[in-house]
C-alpha cells in the first residue's frame, strides 16, 4: 500500500524520538520513501547519521542550508511529499503549527505545506493537559491535522498519564488509512464507546456492562473504508482501533468535552453507553460503613444528552448522526421514541434483556430505525454489524 509513497517525517526535539527510528524501519519496509526532518532539539535525542542510515536519505536541519536549498529547497520538499508525519510532535512545534510561527526549517516546512499533515503528539502529561495546548490540538484538529495518540503511561519523567506518543507500529497504520482506497476516503467520522465512570469517591463509581467491542469494530470497519475516524472512548475492556485517533475519558462530562473539541464530522456514531446519571457531590474520602451508622444517601443529577446535542446543532452538524438504544421491552416503539426525541438519523436498537449476552457479549441482534423504516438484522458478530453499518453510511453518502 505504501509502495512509491512519499513520506516526510519530522522529527522534533523529545525523548520519544528514539521511536521515530522505527518508524522510518517500519515505513522503509513497506516501500515507502522516508525523507526526514529533524530539529535541532531532536538531534540532543537522535543522530541525524542514525536517521539516515535508516532511510537511505540525508537528513535535512537548517533552512538556511544553500546546499539543500540549491538540491531541493523546502518549498519542494512539502510538494514532492505524499503525507507529511510529525513524530514525536512536541507541545512547542504544536504551538508553532497553531499560531503559524516559522522560525525553523520544520516548523516552516509545516505552513509552506499543500499535504495532509499528520501528528504524533508527545510531551508531559501536564503539557498535554495545559488549557494552552488544550486551545492548540482544537485548532490544528479544525486546520484539517490528523492526530494519532497520544498514549496513556507512565512517562520518561516518572510521571503517569496520557502524552506518551503512539507506538511506531500504530503510527503506521494510521497512514495506511490515509492511502487507504476505500468509499470512506476523504471522510471524518466520529465514534464513542464503551462505558462511562461516574465517580461516587475514590474508589467507587457508577458504571454499566458495556464492554466498548461493538464501537471499536465500527472504527476498525470505518479505518478499513479510508476514513479519518477520531475514537472516544470510556475505560472499555476491547481493544482500541489502530488507525484511529484515539481519545480516552472517564466520565460524561469528559466524554462531551472531548466530542466538542473534535472538530466537525461527516458521520458521528454513538456507540457508548453513557450513564444517564451522576453523583451530585462526590466524596472525598471513602464512604466509610460503620455498624449503627445509617445506609449513605446519594444525590445524582442528569449527565448531559451528547447524542441529543449533536444531532441538533444549527452549525457543524454532521450529514449522518447516529444513535444506539439499549431496551429491555418494547424495542422498536421506545428507541424509534428515541430517535424522534434525539434528532438523530438513525438508531440502532438491540433488546438486552434476554439469555444471549449482548453488553460484554461478542454477538448483537439489532433494528436499524430511520424516519421511514425499521429493519431489523439478524443476530451477528459485532463485526459483521459493524461492516453492514458501515456499508450502509457509504451508501448514503455516495
Amino acid at each position: 500500500m505504501l509502495a512509491g509513497k512519499n513520506i516526510l517525517l519530522i522529527i522534533s526535539g523529545g525523548i520519544a524520538a528514539y521511536k521515530s527510528l522505527q518508524l522510518v524501519r517500519l515505513l522503509s519496509k513497506e516501500g515507502a520513501k522516508v525523507v526526514p526532518v529533524m530539529t535541532k532539539s531532536a538531534e540532543q535525542f537522535v543522530t541525524p547519521l542514525s536517521v539516515s542510515a535508516l532511510a537511505g536519505e540525508s537528513v535535512r536541519t537548517n533552512l538556511f542550508d544553500l546546499e539543500d536549498e540549491a538540491e531541493m529547497g523546502h518549498i519542494e520538499l512539502t510538494r514532492a511529499a505524499d503525507l507529511v508525519v510529525v513524530a514525536p510532535a512536541t507541545a512547542g512545534l504544536m504551538a508553532k503549527m497553531a499560531g503559524g510561527l516559522a522560525d525553523d526549517l520544520a516548523s516552516t516546512l509545516l505552513l509552506a505545506s499543500n499535504k495532509r499533515i499528520m501528528l504524533a503528539p508527545a510531551m508531559n502529561v501536564a503539557m498535554w493537559e495545559n488549557p494552552a495546548t488544550v486551545r492548540n490540538l482544537k485548532l490544528l484538529r479544525e486546520d484539517g491535522r490528523i492526530i494519532v495518540g497520544p498514549d496513556e503511561g507512565e512517562m520518561a519523567c516518572g510521571e503517569y498519564g496520557p502524552g506518551r506518543m503512539a507506538e511506531p507500529e500504530v503510527i503506521l497504520e494510521a497512514i495506511r488509512s490515509e492511502f487507504a482506497d476505500g468509499p470512506m476516503r476523504g471522510k471524518r467520522v466520529l465514534i464513542t464507546s464503551g462505558p462511562t465512570h461516574e465517580p461516587i469517591d475514590p474508589v467507587r463509581y457508577i458504571a454499566n456492562r458495556s464492554s466498548g467491542l461493538q464501537g471499536t469494530e465500527i472504527a476498525r470497519e470505518f479505518v478499513k473504508m479510508g476514513a479519518e475516524v477520531v475514537f472516544v472512548t470510556g475505560p472499555a475492556d476491547a481493544e482500541r482501533p489502530k488507525g484511529a485517533e484515539v481519545v480516552e475519558v472517564e466520565t460524561a462530562l469528559e466524554m462531551e468535552a472531548a466530542v466538542n473539541t473534535a472538530g466537525e464530522f461527516d458521520v458521528a456514531v454513538f456507540a457508548a453507553a453513557v450513564a444517564d446519571w451522576r453523583v451530585d457531590t462526590v466524596s472525598s474520602g471513602k464512604i466509610k460503613k460503620e455498624a449503627g451508622r445509617p445506609l449513605p444517601k446519594l444525590s445524582f443529577v442528569e449527565n448531559p444528552d451528547i447524542l441529543k446535542t449533536v444531532s441538533r446543532r444549527q452549525k457543524g452538524r454532521p450529514t449522518l448522526v447516529i444513535g444506539f438504544a439499549a431496551e429491555t421491552d418494547d424495542v422498536i416503539e421506545n428507541a424509534t421514541a428515541k430517535r424522534i426525541r434525539k434528532g438523530c438519523d438513525w438508531i440502532l436498537a438491540n433488546d438486552v434483556s434476554g439469555d444471549r449476552p449482548v453488553m460484554g457479549g461478542p454477538d448483537n441482534q439489532v433494528v436499524l430505525i430511520s424516519e421511514n423504516a425499521a429493519e431489523t438484522w439478524p443476530w451477528m458478530t459485532k463485526r459483521q454489524v459493524a461492516h453492514a453499518l458501515a456499508a450502509k453510511v457509504s451508501e448514503v453518502l455516495e
